[in-house]
């Protein structure tokens, strides 16, 4: 079979990696040889797939239904793994294969094409908050996970290059970098995060009725995790003549339900907010900055 990429991958990719890729040049070559030396039958690769990896329906040598993902290191997929391994299929999809080869993931095989993004609002957010709240565990000891600290920083200097290139940002990114200076100083708790959690990292399963794929797990406070699913549906948010107050509403009602410190998660929802939009404007993706930038403004 010819493992064609998603032009969804390739675009995203191409974002990461300007100045090409051998990666997706190797992958075809990286995905037979993964498939031949499991035995796996494969039945489709997922389109239009993830940002960051490719996702093939396979079964196993025994016909089980798994799946086999593929990610350059610079998408930390062995970071995934020791997520996934440590929550042991508690919340999140299930590692399938002992063996630990770079790059290479065999899971649990979860229903694709059926998000939580596809309920109603109102229980969307029920649904993919309780099964954030399953996935806030202590971190192993000697773990390998960047910090939320770290993670942001990295962030922040981006930000910085951005406001510098760019004058109208340059007020947003100042409040941001005020917001998570104050964050740091006294976080509240230490847990194993998602990471990059939201709606459509939440699929249905049949072990469970929901679990969490795709994690870029992160050590540090829960609002850091749960901010991220605060602009879930943004262009919805914008589009409404009452979406600023819908998202303040939603940023008390997550913070209730949760129990996270419900200006701690403003301030995280503002700092993640300007930086993907910085950072989207940055690669040309002009209409998510814009929708970004003018979410972040409310907060």
């Amino acid at each position: 079979m010819a493992f064609e990429p998603p032009r969804r991958l390739v675009r995203a990719l191409g974002e990461t990696a300007p100045d090409g890729d051998d990666w997706l040049a190797e992958l075809p070559e990286v995905a037979e040889r993964a498939v031949a030396q499991r035995e796996l039958a494969v039945e489709r690769v997922q389109v239009p797939g993830g940002r960051s990896s490719l996702v093939v329906l396979v079964r196993t040598a025994e016909g089980a239904p798994a799946v086999l993902k593929l990610a350059p290191r610079r998408a930390r997929p062995e970071s995934e793994r020791a997520a996934l391994v440590h929550w042991g299929g508690l919340g999140a999809v299930q590692v399938r294969e002992e063996r630990a080869e770079e790059g290479v993931l065999v899971l649990e095989r979860l229903h694709p094409d059926v998000s939580v993004r596809s309920l109603p609002e109102a229980k969307a957010l029920l649904e993919a908050a309780g099964t954030l709240r399953r996935l806030w565990v202590e971190p192993p000891d000697s773990h390998p996970f960047e910090t939320v600290a770290e993670r942001t920083g990295r962030q922040a200097e981006a930000m910085r290059a951005g406001a510098a290139a760019d004058a109208e940002v340059a007020p947003l990114v100042d409040a941001a970098l005020a917001v998570r200076a104050e964050l740091l100083a006294e976080p509240p708790e230490r847990r194993l995060l998602h990471g990059t959690f939201r709606q459509s990292k939440v699929l249905a399963g049949d072990r469970m009725p929901w679990l969490a794929v795709g994690p870029d797990p992160v050590v540090g406070e829960s609002a850091f995790d749960l901010a991220r699913l605060v602009r879930d549906r943004v262009e919805d948010l914008i589009a409404q003549p009452s979406g600023a107050s819908t998202t303040r509403r939603r940023i008390k009602r997550l913070a209730e339900s949760l129990e996270v410190d419900q200006e701690r998660l403003r301030g995280w929802t503002l700092f993640r907010a300007v930086e993907s939009g910085v950072r989207a404007r940055r690669v040309g993706r002009e209409q998510d900055a814009e929708l970004l930038l003018e979410f972040a403004g409310w907060l």
